[in-house]
Formats: C-alpha cells, sequence, structure tokens
C-alpha cells in the first residue's frame, strides 16, 4: 500500500517534470530567432545613415501660449460652439431605444392609439412625464429618458417632436 503511495507521488513528480522541461524546449525554439529580428530592424535603421537626433526626434511639437484665458470665458466659449439640438436629433440620441420598439411600456412613435390618451392630458403633463419620469403598472419612463445631461428645453423639443409624429 505504502509502495503504491510512493509509486504515484513518484510518477506525478516525473510527469510534471517532464511536461516543466517540454515547457520550457518549446518557450525556447519560439523564442530563438528574436535577436536575429533585434539585428535586421537594428541595420536596417541605422543604415539610412539618420543621426540619431533625426531618428530620436519628436513626432509633433506643442506651443504652449504663456497667457492663459479665464475659466468663465472658456466655458462661455465651449457653450457658444456646442450647437442647440432639435426634437428629431434628441429622439434619435435618446428617446428612440424605447419609443422606437415599445421598451417598458413606452409607446411607440407613430402609434396614434398609444399617444391619443397621453396627448389629451396637454403638453404640460407630457413634459413633466418626460422631465421627472414616471413609475406606473403600464410602464416605466426614467427622468430626461434617463440621459441627465439632457436640457430641459431639448426634453421639451423631443416630446414635441414625438407629438408631432404621433398624432
Amino acid at each position: 500500500m505504502t509502495e503504491n503511495r510512493y509509486a504515484m507521488k513518484a510518477s506525478i513528480i516525473v510527469g510534471s517534470s517532464v511536461m516543466l522541461m517540454l515547457f520550457f524546449f518549446i518557450l525556447v525554439a519560439h523564442h530563438q530567432d528574436i535577436p536575429d529580428q533585434a539585428r535586421k530592424h537594428r541595420d536596417a535603421l541605422l543604415g539610412s545613415r539618420a543621426t540619431a537626433d533625426e531618428r530620436i526626434k519628436p513626432v509633433g511639437r506643442l506651443d504652449v501660449a504663456a497667457v492663459e484665458a479665464p475659466r468663465e470665458a472658456a466655458k462661455t466659449a465651449v457653450a457658444a460652439v456646442q450647437p442647440a439640438r432639435d426634437g428629431q436629433q434628441i429622439y434619435q440620441a435618446t428617446c428612440v431605444v424605447c419609443h422606437g420598439t415599445g421598451i417598458a411600456g413606452a409607446p411607440k412613435m407613430e402609434d396614434k392609439g398609444q399617444w391619443a390618451k397621453r396627448i389629451a392630458k396637454g403638453p404640460d403633463a407630457l413634459y413633466a412625464s418626460a422631465l421627472n419620469g414616471v413609475q406606473s403598472p403600464a410602464g416605466v419612463m426614467p427622468a430626461k429618458g434617463g440621459n441627465p445631461g439632457l436640457k430641459d428645453a431639448e426634453v421639451k423639443a423631443a416630446v414635441d417632436y414625438m407629438v408631432a409624429r404621433s398624432k
């Protein structure tokens, strides 16, 4: 019985050793041509007769002005550059995910039957639902369509777009 255990442990050790040696053999065989490849690349680089300064020169150059603009001026410049998006663009970017397929009880775009009850409540009720979100047994509407980065005017424009297309 003890001889069986000894033989089993010895065979595990021998087998592990063989596997480890095989792994190292494959590793060395796979990587033995790397110095030749490095030498070829080095020879190609040095064969171009480029000076060291030319070989290590930066790809580009960045000039930074000595005077920085105040933060408020930068914020207004960024705000001025961002164009206003219309309701269709907001719908395509955010609302189409649910209102295009009817996920979570969302009324599908251009489905007059699903939109009739909602439109009858008036635009203020629709705006409030879109801005603040709604949770009901019929479905869930996250605030601002799940995109907190939208401005209130953008959400209202998207609601107006969907209502106009669904009347």
